[in-house]
């Protein structure tokens, strides 16, 4: 395993090394098109398997389907379904953890990258297809318990295949725009897919196609469409994006046992040889779990403290996410100019101000959540798109799909430390607007760990 360089001529293991050049061709163009690689076609091709996820992630998993059912008596009662929920998806979280790395492992040598995002992809659009056939009646619970979680297990197995495929569409001059362009692609794509599904079937007594909420029509339709959605944005994606070269000969399979042996032996390098990539595998998984509590736990705390109505609670989820996706957007081009970690930590440290801002001034009421929760969504993006970039730009070549697997593997390992914090503070202090301390704690505890990871050569601008 290469490894990585640092400014001071030292290796991640800390013995001397020869001094890397830094990227040529700084400063970075201001074009998205790749420089003597990608043209801007595939490039857009790539971000919209991005706009099309979003179906599963705005529509299955956060505001349709799984509310559909927690909020159906016919399915048993909120409390048992959020209890049967909890545990089916922290199942396939556990599937992942375990099987994440080797799935990107053997699809790098293979040469069939984007063979594996088509069949993970399809998987997906199955299992949202499927959702329509939960009608509201007791037994179809757990089909619809057990397609979330196969569609979740899929969905992030897919996840490592599209991320890998950032870096050929990118360069390291671009790689930052790159992956901005794409998270700002699935923020934006959820908000058009929540729109049209909202206005055109589920808010209106009679929907398009004559649908109505009765025997939950309205949302398995939805669930149809959502379906159709992903699966038609992933085709540019799936056609356009060329094939990863193949690095393995031509008809050797790579057994599981031999992926495990084979894993082990990576990290036990990647610790010997460049600690650093760990110790930003570490840091990562604490802040992004910090991240995705502000959009999980943002819902509730609007509801349950600041007294939003439903209604109200949908207009600030899509408007938190055009902030998001906009500032995505605009700071990927910082993130060629000055660096990943640099966007990393300058967003992290917003996060933690909003953070502890809202806490102090929440007897302001719904005028302080929409400012300090909207400042809050401003910096979710770009820090995680640039977790994204930063670990692209320290990847061994031909290693990809197996260090985004890890990645994949330390996130889903850490998944727990936001919800922990957020019931332990509600818990300790008896009111819910503590759980925001609870949060900004996690986020904290990862910029503590990021400012230790070191930027290779490839992060730091010329």
């Amino acid at each position: 395993m290469a490894r990585a360089v640092y400014p001071d001529g030292m290796t991640a293991s800390g013995s001397a090394a020869s001094p890397l050049p830094r990227p040529a061709d700084r400063p970075a163009p201001r074009s998205l098109a790749r420089a003597g690689g990608a043209p801007r076609k595939q490039i857009v091709a790539w971000a919209l398997w991005d706009w099309g996820s979003a179906s599963f992630n705005a529509v299955v998993t956060t505001f349709v389907f799984t509310v559909y059912l927690t909020n159906t008596d016919a399915f048993g009662g909120a409390d048992f379904v959020s209890s049967q929920l909890g545990w089916v998806l922290g199942l396939a979280g556990l599937l992942v953890a375990i099987l994440a790395p080797v799935t990107g492992q053997r699809s790098d040598g293979s040469g069939r990258r984007r063979f594996w995002l088509a069949v993970n992809t399809g998987v997906i659009v199955a299992c949202t297809a499927g959702l329509y056939f939960v009608y509201p009646q007791p037994e179809l619970l757990w089909l619809g318990l057990a397609l979330l979680a196969v569609g979740t297990i899929f969905f992030e197995f897919a996840g490592i295949n599209y991320n890998a495929m950032l870096l050929q569409v990118s360069t390291p001059t671009t790689i930052g725009r790159v992956s901005g362009f794409g998270w700002a692609m699935g923020y934006f794509g959820g908000i058009v897919l929540l729109l049209i599904l909202y206005f055109g079937l589920i808010s209106p007594d009679v929907g398009l196609f004559g649908v109505t909420s009765e025997n939950g029509q309205s949302v398995r339709v939805s669930m149809l469409l959502a379906a159709a959605w992903f699966g038609l944005f992933a085709l540019p994606a799936l056609l356009m994006v060329p094939e990863v070269k193949r690095t393995r000969a031509k008809g050797v399979r790579v057994g599981l046992g031999a992926s495990y042996r084979r894993l082990f032996h990576e990290i036990a390098t990647l610790w010997r040889t460049d600690r650093n990539t760990v110790k930003f595998l570490i840091a990562s998984a604490v802040f992004r779990d910090g991240l995705t509590g502000v959009f999980t736990f943002g819902g509730v705390l609007a509801a349950g403290t600041f007294g939003f109505s439903s209604g109200e609670v949908i207009i600030f989820a899509i408007a938190a996410n055009v902030v998001a996706g906009l500032s995505t957007v605009l700071v990927g081009l910082l993130d060629d100019r000055l660096g990943a970690k640099r966007v990393i930590i300058g967003a992290l440290i917003g996060l933690v101000v909003a953070g502890i801002l809202t806490f102090v001034l929440s007897a302001g009421g719904q005028t302080i959540f929409w400012i300090f929760g909207l400042l809050l969504c401003l910096f979710v993006g770009p820090a995680q798109s640039a977790s994204r970039s930063f670990l692209a730009r320290v990847i061994p070549a031909g290693q990809e799909g197996e260090v985004f697997g890890l990645y994949a593997t330390t996130g889903r390992a850490a998944t727990f430390l936001a919800p922990t914090m957020w019931a332990i503070f509600i818990a300790l202090f008896g009111s819910q607007v503590f759980g925001i301390l609870g949060i900004t704690l996690v986020l904290l505890i990862g910029l503590a760990l990021m400012l230790l990871v070191r930027s290779p050569r490839s992060d730091i601008p010329a």
